[in-house]
């Protein structure tokens, strides 16, 4: 049996969010689809339109307009849900649309950091600490995905841990809208609980696939 077939499923770390809450999202979800059914757009340009309303919200939190950006990041989410719902709807999933999908999320999430980053640095009075968290952040999350991307490369799934996309985004939007109702603490906090938390994914990944390995290697061998 090789590493692409398919592999035990063992028991996925639960993540913050509880399943109930994400399965009731999705279905909130149905109308927006159906509409973008209705206006013929392709996942592909719903992934772009998120890609594009991710960008001027960051500009807006970046330049302290913090409660527009969080409202616009809150659609460009939504958005980001959306393009895969289309896909599976209309039987549009293609390589290269999931190929794009994943190259613009990555985007999306490095120019919102970018976007905080700023904000920080032109409005909090000490802001090295909140700036380290939000790096660490930044780079916990690359990681996390980059481990989901390296599981599949060798046919394993590892969608698994506390903090996947949705999770991250949802504390950040918490975040730039405390900030915005002046609570600064409220930001660093989050980035700070975000930071632990996407490192604590990644070892919760990298442990994941391990044991999905090991259960595929003594089989392995023995063909």
């Amino acid at each position: 049996m090789s590493a692409s077939q398919e592999a035990p499923e063992l028991r996925p770390s639960a993540s913050v969010l509880p399943s109930r809450f994400k399965a009731a999202a999705r279905g909130l979800l149905a109308p927006v689809i159906r509409l973008a059914i209705a206006l013929h757009l392709t996942p592909n340009t719903i992934t772009v339109i998120g890609l594009g309303i991710t960008i001027v919200a960051a500009v807006l939190v970046a330049t302290g307009y913090l409660l527009i950006g969080a409202v616009l990041l809150t659609a460009g989410s939504v958005l980001d849900a959306v393009d895969g719902g289309l896909a599976r709807a209309t039987g549009g999933e293609t390589r290269f649309g999931g190929f794009l999908d994943s190259t613009l999320d990555r985007s999306g999430e490095a120019i919102l950091y970018i976007g905080v980053g700023t904000w920080i640095v032109l409005n909090v009075s000490d802001p090295v600490l909140p700036l380290v968290a939000l790096m660490v952040a930044m780079a916990g999350s690359f990681l996390v995905s980059y481990a989901h991307a390296r599981a599949q490369g060798i046919g394993l799934a590892a969608d698994v841990g506390l903090t996947p996309r949705t999770e991250r985004l949802i504390l950040v939007i918490v975040g730039v809208a405390l900030a915005g109702f002046g609570f600064t603490p409220g930001l660093i906090g989050i980035l700070t609980i975000l930071a632990v938390l996407t490192i604590v994914t990644v070892i919760q990944r990298i442990v994941h696939v391990w044991r999905l390995s090991q259960a595929i290697e003594p089989t392995t061998k023995g063909s």
